[in-house]
């Protein structure tokens, strides 16, 4: 545990944005698995839309690296495309 108060107040910093990153990186993967799991082509539609603009903000934040982010709608557009076939 810190003694000085700067070091106190950083670490409350850290738990309260670790505790809101965590909660953003799970409805990432939540919506992932849904929309994994979805075998309409037009639901996959609305879903994918959605789970890029989390990615994006995310990315953008740097909750998640830009390039893990774009691997993952990559692989997302993908699964979505052979829905569609």
């Amino acid at each position: 545990m810190p003694n000085i108060k700067s070091a106190k107040k950083r670490y409350r910093q850290s738990l309260r944005r670790r505790a809101h990153n965590r909660s953003i990186r799970s409805e990432i993967r939540t919506r992932t698995r849904k929309l994994l799991a979805t075998e309409s082509a037009a639901e996959a539609e609305v879903a994918v839309k959605q789970l890029y603009s989390l990615l994006d903000k995310a990315a953008g934040r740097r909750i998640l690296h830009p390039n893990a982010a774009s691997r993952q709608k990559a692989r997302l557009a993908r699964h979505v495309g052979r829905l569609k076939a």
